[in-house]
Order: structure tokens, then C-alpha cells, then sequence
């Protein structure tokens, strides 16, 4: 574990907690890592605006990975940006805008454009859509679209990805959380993202550190020899990581860096 050069980390359910925050400890571990010259990646679904705000004091120091790999930026450089072709996205919202009980969010750089959604539910997407523009038609996106959110209530693998699933693998369809099923372009994942890294950085899979909790992270931990899965993780995640660490809400990221810089020490 002394080479490790590179870690990267999934945001919700993995590195924030069950309050979608970031724990003092791992800010504090964070600089060990800075110290020892180990890159740091924030790989989420979330948008890049999101993943800033919650990284803030740190922002200017690491590499940003958001829409599930459809953008990277690196000290506000854009190194990665995989937009869905106009005429996909046309087909893919007359698709979405017919599963019931269904809220499509269709998230650009800078913004998210939400569908008709109530108070209740614009409330419930601006902890991760902070930026957005309540649309009423197709019409009403101005921007080039990296990923469509699709969100239900109680549960996306059940209510929502069985409609979407015909989509692969034209496009990349997943299952990013309890609520959450994504779209985007068939190239886009974090695995690829975190490929392109590894050789901007020069610094291979065996020398990558990688954690990840839902269905989504899982090309990325494909791409680190020191791959885990977080103790509250999907099950297809706990199959695919090589190890397991404790929950978000127990310090699980954190505790496995503090032990990797102690042992770089």
C-alpha cells in the first residue's frame, strides 16, 4: 500500500455522510495526502458545482470527476466533457417523461433544468442540484446536456430502470443510488474517466486507491488494485471491491487513509 499515488472517492454514500457532509477527519487526513504528493479524485454522480461546494476548502488542490464521468475539471481546465447528442436527447426525454411517478432532472455544467416538479420535490433534488431552472417543455434546454437524473421516491432499480434498461449499451444506463437511475453517453463512466487520469498522471491501476458504495462505481473500482467497498454498499459493489471498509456514517473512507498515510510515513 506504499505506492499507492492516486485515490479516488465516490461523494454520496461513501465519503459524505448520511447528512451529505464531509467530516472534519477526512479534511485533516486530506493534507497528509497532499503532503505525501498522492492525488486526490472526487468521482460522483453529482454535478460539478455540487461536488465544489461540498470540497470547498480544497477545491483548488484536486481533480473533479462529475455526471458520473461525463466531466472532469482540474483547476477549473475542463479535461473531459461528454454532452448527449440533441437528437438522443430528444428521443431519451420523450422516453423518460412517460415512466410514472418519474422526475427527470437533465443536468448541464453549470445547471440542472428539472421538469415540473412540486416544492416538496425541488426541495428534495437541490441538495445535489443546487443550480437549476424549472423547465415545461423539451424546448425549455438551453445548454448541452451531459446526463438525464431520473429520480423516484422509493426506488429507482425497481421503478425506473426496468423502462430504461432497452437503452444499453447505445447509452450508458445505471443504477446510481436508491433514488437515482442516470443516462448518459455510452463512453461515460468513472472508470473511463479515471483511465484518462491514470495516464495524464502517469500512474497506473496498481498504484490507485479507489472507494465506491452503488452500481455506478463500479468500473470505477475496476481501475485500483486497492478497491472497497463501503460497509453499506450495494451488493454487486461488495462483489467487485477487494475489500470492505466501515459505513459513510463510521469514518470508512477516512479510516483507511489515515492508515495509508501513516504507513507512507
Amino acid at each position: 500500500m506504499k505506492n499507492i499515488k492516486m485515490v479516488v472517492t465516490d461523494m454520496d454514500g461513501t465519503l459524505l455522510n448520511s447528512n451529505h457532509e464531509v467530516s472534519s477527519r477526512f479534511f485533516k487526513v486530506f493534507k497528509q495526502l497532499k503532503q505525501q504528493n498522492i492525488i486526490f479524485v472526487a468521482a460522483s454522480g453529482r454535478p460539478y458545482y455540487s461536488i465544489v461546494k461540498k470540497l470547498m476548502p480544497i477545491k483548488d488542490d484536486i481533480t473533479i470527476v462529475a455526471e458520473n464521468g461525463g466531466l472532469i475539471i482540474k483547476n477549473d481546465e475542463i479535461l473531459l466533457a461528454n454532452a448527449l447528442n440533441p437528437n438522443v436527447l430528444l428521443n431519451l426525454y420523450r422516453i423518460v417523461t412517460k415512466i410514472e411517478n418519474t422526475y427527470p432532472i437533465f443536468c448541464s455544467k453549470n445547471e440542472a433544468f428539472i421538469l415540473r416538479a412540486s416544492d416538496d420535490m425541488i426541495q428534495t433534488f437541490s441538495e445535489y442540484y443546487s443550480n437549476y431552472t424549472i423547465i415545461d417543455s423539451f424546448e425549455d434546454i438551453k445548454s448541452d446536456i451531459i446526463k438525464i437524473a431520473l429520480y423516484h421516491s422509493t426506488n429507482s432499480e425497481t421503478h425506473i430502470f426496468p423502462f430504461v434498461e432497452h437503452l444499453r449499451p447505445e447509452l450508458s444506463v445505471v443504477v446510481s443510488g436508491n433514488h437515482w437511475v442516470d443516462i448518459s453517453e455510452a463512453i461515460t463512466n468513472k472508470g473511463r474517466a479515471i483511465t484518462l487520469l491514470q495516464k495524464r498522471f502517469n500512474i497506473p491501476p496498481s498504484e490507485t486507491m479507489a472507494f465506491g458504495d452503488y452500481n455506478n462505481d463500479l468500473d470505477l473500482l475496476k481501475c485500483a488494485k486497492y478497491s472497497y467497498a463501503m460497509a453499506n454498499a450495494h451488493p454487486n459493489v461488495k462483489s467487485a471491491a477487494k475489500y470492505e471498509t466501515e459505513t459513510n456514517d463510521n469514518f470508512g473512507v477516512e479510516v483507511v487513509l489515515e492508515n495509508l498515510v501513516s504507513k507512507k510515513r
